[in-house]
C-alpha cells in the first residue's frame, strides 16, 4: 500500500466508541488525554508520544524499568497510564492508580511531599526528636562527665616545679619557684575574719548559692570563644576548683566545662566550710605565699588564727593582685606598682573591705570606727639561695620575662616553676663590679666613725653590651636578702650632669631655632650646631632667657640666673669646652634655645623612658633633674657606642618550657642617631675623660668616653661612660634603707667618706675605672670611629659675642647663623668675683642692667654642687614639700624622685619629690 493510504495510528485507550459519544455531544468539549498523544495531525504542536497501554507496560517491564516515564506509566496499571506522582511507583507514596508503594524513609527531610522552600522546612515531628535528642545527649555527657571528675584534693595543690635561671654561658645561676610556701591548716583555725572578708569582697552568697555563677561562667564562655578578655569564676567556689588545677593554668573552653562540672560536684559533695578552708588554704597572697598560713607568716609574722580583723581585711584585699596591692610594690614587673602606688591601691580596697563587712553586718559600725589606720605588714624577706647579686638578677629576669612574653605568663604562674631561663648576665662581671664596690666602700665608708655623713650610703650599677643591648652585670645593693630596692633599677637619684650629651645631642639633630619666629619651628628654619663652632657664654649666675631672647621667668614673675660650679665664670666657651668642664649656663641656654620639648625627645629616642624624665619646660631640665635608672642611663649611653642604633636593654635570651622553646629574644634595632653625630657625641666624651672632669676614669692603653655627675645639693654622684664593647652607669646616693620611714629623703653628702664633697669625679669614677679595666682584661683594644662632618654653621648663643660683622652684613641679623671664621675661645675659668675682661656685643644678653633679686639656678659642675640662692639671701632647700632656710615652696604634683634646691623660686612643674625644678644638677 502506498504511503498516502496508510492508516494514521488510532488512539489506544479510547477506541471509536468513546469517538463516537464524544461527536454525539457537539456542546461538550471531551478532556484530552493526559500524557498520550496521538500523534495526529490534529495533536497540539510539540506533544511528545508517550508510553501507552499494556503492550508499551510490558515492553518498558522487559527493559527493566530503565525510564522513569515509562515506571510512572506502568505504575498506573490499568488502561491508559497514570499521572506523575498520583499512580504511585514513581517516587513513593500509593497512588490512586494504585500499584507497589516506594520504600519509607527514616528522616523525610528533605520533605517528600512539599514543594519549594516549603520542602526544606522541617515538620514539627522532626524538630521535637531533634530536641530530645540533642537533651538526652548532653545530660548523658553531663552526667558521664559529672561522674569521671574528682573532687579537689588540698594537699596536692599549688605543687611546684623549680624555675632554673641560668647565666649567660649555660651554667646555673639560681633555681627557685619549687618550694612553695603553704601551709594546710583546718578550719577551726581560720578566723571568721578573713572568712567574712573574702565573703563580703568574693561573693557575698557564698553560704548560699549553688557553687556556680551561669551568667558569669556565660560571659567566661563567650569572651573565650569569640577570643575576648579571659575570666576566671566569680564564685569562691569556682575559684577554689581554679586553685586547685594549678597544673593547667591555661584558659580554654575545656578546662572552663571542667571546672564547671568540678564545681557542681564540690557543692554538692562538700560542706561550705570544706569548701571555704580549701579555697583558704590553696589561694595565692603573693611573696610567693599560697594559703592564708603562710600569708599570715609572710606579712605579718603570726599564724593565722592570732590574725586581727584589719589584717584580715587586707590580706583580702591581696587576693585581687598582690602585684597591685602588695604595699611592698612590684616596679620591676610593673612601672605602676610602685610602693607609692600600691599602698594608696591597698588602703581603698582595705577601707571598702571593711565598710562592706559593716554592710553585710560581719563588722559593728562601732569597731569599724576605730579602725582608720592601714595594718603596714612586714617587708619581704628573700630565701638566703638568693642572697648578694643573685636576688636581683633573679628579679631582674622574672621582670622582663613577665613584661615581654606573648604568652600572657604572670608573676603567679612563674611562681608555680617549670621555666627554664637563660639570661644575658655574665658572671665574671657581675662579680668584678660587686667585689670592686664593696672595696671602696669598705675602704672609705665608715657609718660608726662619721655617722652624720656616711650612714645610708649607697651604690648602684649596670652594665651594658652596645652591640647588642644585653645587659652583662648589675650592682642592686649590698644584698638582695638584707636590701631590698634594686638600685640598678629606678631610685629616685638625679643624674645630673650625665644628661647634657643629650641636649649637645639634640643641638646636632633638631638645631637651634631662628629667635624672630615661632615657637615651633621645622628643621627649615633651625640651625644646626658643631661641638666647636657653637659658642656660648659661660658666665657665672648667666640670666637664661627664651629662645626669642626674653628673659625666662617662674610662674611668680622671677628671673632665673644659672650658676656654676663653685660661681666660677668661663669666657665664651665652645661647647665641648663645656663638656670637658661641665659648665652649665651653656648647656642650660642651649636647652632653652633648642626648645626642651626637642631635648626630652632626644633622650627618649637614646633609650631613656619618658616616665623617668622632669615634667615641665623648665631651664633646669638640660642639666639632670631627670631620675632615669643605671640601667637605662648605660643603655641610652650604649646607643651612642653603637653609631647611633639603639637596642633596649634586656636580661633574658631563651625561656623554655617543658623543653620546648616558649619565649627567644629577637634583635630589633632602630637609627635613633646619624652616625654623625653619634660620633661627634663620642669624641667630645672622650675629650671628657682625657682633658676634662673624667681623668679619673680614664683606662691604660684603651680609648674610653663618659661624662660625669653630681647634683644639686651634692645627694646623687654619677659616671656614665663607655668603650666600643662596654657601656657602665655607676651612681652613688645616700637614702635611709628603710622603707617604712615616711619622711626619708635623698640625703647630702658632703663630708661623706671624709671627703669634703661626693662629686661624679671621685667614687663613682674610681669604681668605674677600676671595674672596668678588669671587665676588658683579655678583650682586644677598639678604637672608636672618627667623628664624621656635621651639617652645621657656627651658633653664638647666650649672649656670647660673635665675630664683628663683615660690610655685607647687616647689624640686625640674628647671631645664631655665621659665616664670620669661629673664634678661639678661652677656656681659663675665674671667680665670680673676677669679672671677665670682656665689653657687651650686640646680642650679649647678660649685660642687660637688673640682676637684683632674681633667683640662681643651684646647677652645679662636676668638682661641686651650688645650690642656688637669691642674691642677698640664702637659699632654701626643698624637700618633698618643705623647706630649710626660712622660704617656703610647693612640692610639685609631678615628676621624678628629685631632690633639688629651688632657691628663691619655686615651680609646679618638673623635678619631683624634692624640689630641684631649677636648682639643676651638674658635675
Amino acid at each position: 500500500m502506498s504511503e498516502h493510504r496508510r492508516k494514521p495510528p488510532q488512539p489506544q485507550g479510547g477506541g471509536r466508541a468513546a469517538a463516537r459519544r464524544a461527536a454525539q455531544q457537539p456542546g461538550r468539549r471531551s478532556a484530552p488525554a493526559r500524557d498520550v498523544s496521538t500523534g495526529s495531525p490534529a495533536d497540539p504542536y510539540g506533544g511528545a508520544r508517550p508510553y501507552g497501554g499494556r503492550a508499551e507496560a510490558r515492553r518498558a517491564a522487559q527493559r527493566g524499568g530503565r525510564r522513569r516515564a515509562a515506571e510512572g506509566a506502568g505504575g498506573a496499571g490499568g488502561h491508559g497510564g497514570g499521572r506523575r506522582g498520583t499512580g504511585g511507583g514513581g517516587y513513593g507514596g500509593r497512588g490512586p492508580g494504585g500499584g507497589r508503594p516506594g520504600r519509607k524513609r527514616l528522616i523525610d527531610y528533605p520533605r517528600h511531599d512539599r514543594y519549594g522552600w516549603r520542602r526544606w522546612v522541617p515538620s514539627w515531628k522532626l524538630v521535637a526528636g531533634a530536641g530530645l535528642t540533642f537533651a538526652a545527649l548532653v545530660m548523658g555527657v553531663a552526667t558521664l562527665s559529672y561522674a569521671m571528675v574528682g573532687l579537689p584534693d588540698p594537699a596536692k595543690a599549688a605543687t611546684a616545679q623549680n624555675n632554673v635561671y641560668y647565666w649567660e654561658d649555660g651554667t646555673q645561676m639560681a633555681a627557685t619557684g619549687g618550694e612553695v610556701n603553704r601551709q594546710i591548716i583546718a578550719y577551726s583555725e581560720i578566723p571568721m575574719g578573713i572568712q567574712d572578708a573574702v565573703v563580703s569582697a568574693e561573693n557575698k552568697t557564698f553560704w548560699t548559692d549553688a557553687g556556680v555563677d551561669p551568667m558569669g561562667i556565660g560571659r567566661a564562655l563567650f569572651n573565650m570563644a569569640t577570643g575576648g578578655e579571659t575570666q576566671g569564676g566569680s564564685t569562691i567556689t569556682q575559684q577554689y576548683v581554679k586553685n586547685n588545677r594549678l597544673n593547667n593554668q591555661s584558659q580554654t573552653l575545656d578546662r572552663k566545662f571542667k571546672e564547671l562540672f568540678i564545681s557542681i560536684k564540690v557543692n554538692n559533695e562538700l560542706t561550705k566550710k570544706e569548701i571555704m578552708a580549701g579555697y583558704l588554704n590553696t589561694s595565692y597572697f603573693g611573696r610567693g605565699a599560697y594559703g592564708i598560713q603562710a600569708a599570715a607568716r609572710t606579712y605579718y609574722g603570726k599564724d593565722a588564727e592570732h590574725l586581727e580583723v584589719e589584717e584580715c581585711a587586707f590580706l583580702a584585699a591581696l587576693l585581687k593582685g598582690s602585684t597591685y596591692y602588695d604595699p611592698a610594690g612590684a616596679p620591676e614587673i610593673d612601672p605602676k606598682a610602685t610602693a607609692e602606688a600600691n599602698t594608696e591601691r591597698a588602703t581603698k580596697r582595705w577601707n571598702w573591705i571593711l565598710d562592706e563587712m559593716v554592710k553585710d553586718g560581719k563588722l559593728s559600725a562601732a569597731k569599724r570606727a576605730t579602725l582608720t589606720d592601714f595594718p603596714d605588714p612586714e617587708l619581704p624577706q628573700k630565701q638566703a639561695k638568693l642572697g648578694g647579686q643573685v636576688g636581683y638578677l633573679v628579679d631582674l629576669a622574672k621582670a622582663y620575662f613577665i613584661n615581654n612574653n606573648d604568652h600572657g605568663i604572670t608573676a603567679e604562674d612563674l611562681s608555680k616553676g617549670g621555666y627554664e631561663i637563660r639570661t644575658t648576665f655574665e658572671k665574671e662581671k657581675v662579680d668584678a663590679l660587686e667585689k670592686t664596690i664593696k672595696k671602696v666602700y669598705d675602704e672609705n665608708i665608715d657609718p660608726e666613725k662619721r655617722p652624720d655623713t656616711d650612714t645610708h650610703v649607697q651604690f648602684g650599677g649596670a652594665s651594658v653590651n652596645p652591640e647588642t643591648g644585653a645587659i652583662v652585670a648589675i650592682y642592686g645593693g649590698v644584698d638582695a636578702t638584707k636590701h631590698f630596692t634594686n638600685n640598678a633599677d629606678q631610685t629616685g637619684a638625679q643624674v645630673g650632669s650625665t644628661f647634657k650629651p643629650f641636649v649637645l645631642a639634640a643641638g646636632m639633630k633638631y638645631g637651634v631655632r631662628d629667635r624672630s619666629k615661632g615657637p615651633d619651628q621645622g628643621p627649615e628654619s633651625r640651625t644646626l650646631i658643631d661641638p666647636d663652632t657653637a659658642v656660648y657664654n659661660g658666665k657665672n649666675k648667666l640670666k637664661i632667657r627664651h629662645y626669642n631672647g626674653s628673659v625666662w621667668k617662674d610662674e611668680n614673675n622671677k628671673e632665673w640666673l644659672q650658676v656654676n660650679d663653685d660661681d666660677v665664670s668661663y669666657p665664651d666657651i665652645s661647647l665641648r669646652e663645656a663638656m670637658i668642664h661641665s659648665a652649665n649656663s651653656p648647656f642650660v641656654q642651649l636647652g632653652m634655645d633648642i626648645g626642651i620639648k626637642e631635648v626630652r625627645k632626644t633622650a627618649i629616642e637614646a633609650g631613656l623612658l619618658e616616665s623617668s624624665l622632669a615634667k615641665g619646660e623648665v631651664p633646669s631640665f638640660s642639666i639632670g633633674i631627670s631620675d632615669p635608672s643605671a640601667i637605662r642611663m648605660a643603655s641610652s649611653y650604649a646607643t651612642f657606642a653603637a653609631n647611633g642604633e639603639r637596642r633596649d636593654p634586656y636580661s633574658v635570651t631563651e625561656v623554655k618550657k617543658n623543653g620546648v622553646v616558649i619565649y627567644q629574644h629577637e634583635d630589633k634595632p632602630t637609627r635613633a642617631f646619624t652616625a654623625a653625630i653619634s660620633s661627634n657625641v663620642t669624641d667630645v666624651l672622650v675629650d671628657v675623660v682625657e682633658k676634662g672632669t673624667g681623668k679619673k676614669a680614664r683606662l691604660p692603653g684603651r680609648p674610653a668616653a663618659g661624662k660625669t655627675g653630681t647634683t644639686d645639693g651634692n645627694k646623687s654622684a654619677w659616671f656614665v661612660g663607655y668603650t666600643p664593647q662596654l657601656v657602665t652607669a655607676i651612681d652613688m646616693y645616700r637614702l635611709d634603707d628603710d622603707a617604712s620611714n615616711k619622711n626619708r629623703k635623698f640625703e647630702e653628702m658632703f663630708g661623706t667618706g671624709g671627703r669634703e664633697k661626693v662629686h661624679g669625679s671621685s667614687f663613682p669614677s674610681e669604681i668605674w675605672k677600676a671595674y672596668m679595666t678588669e671587665a676588658h682584661a683579655g678583650l682586644p683594644v677598639k678604637q672608636f670611629p672618627e667623628p664624621e662632618d656635621l651639617d652645621a654653621r657656627p651658633v653664638y648663643g647666650g649672649g656670647a659675642e660673635s665675630p664683628e660683622p663683615t660690610p655685607s652684613e647687616t647689624p640686625s641679623q640674628s647671631p645664631s647663623p655665621s659665616s664670620s671664621p669661629t673664634p678661639t675661645p678661652s677656656t681659663s675659668p675665674s671667680r665670680e668675683t673676677e669679672k671677665p675682661d670682656k665689653t657687651c656685643g650686640p646680642f650679649d644678653w647678660d649685660c642687660d642692667p637688673g640682676a637684683g633679686g632674681t633667683t640662681e639656678g643651684g646647677g652645679t659642675t662636676d668638682g661641686t654642687d651650688n645650690g642656688g640662692t637669691t642674691e642677698g639671701g640664702t637659699g632654701a632647700t626643698i624637700e618633698g614639700g618643705t623647706t630649710e632656710g626660712g622660704e617656703t615652696s610647693q612640692s610639685p604634683p609631678t615628676g621624678g624622685n628629685g631632690n633639688g634646691n629651688s632657691n628663691g623660686s619655686s615651680s609646679n612643674t618638673g623635678g619631683g619629690d624634692g624640689g630641684g625644678w631649677f636648682g639643676g644638677t651638674s658635675g
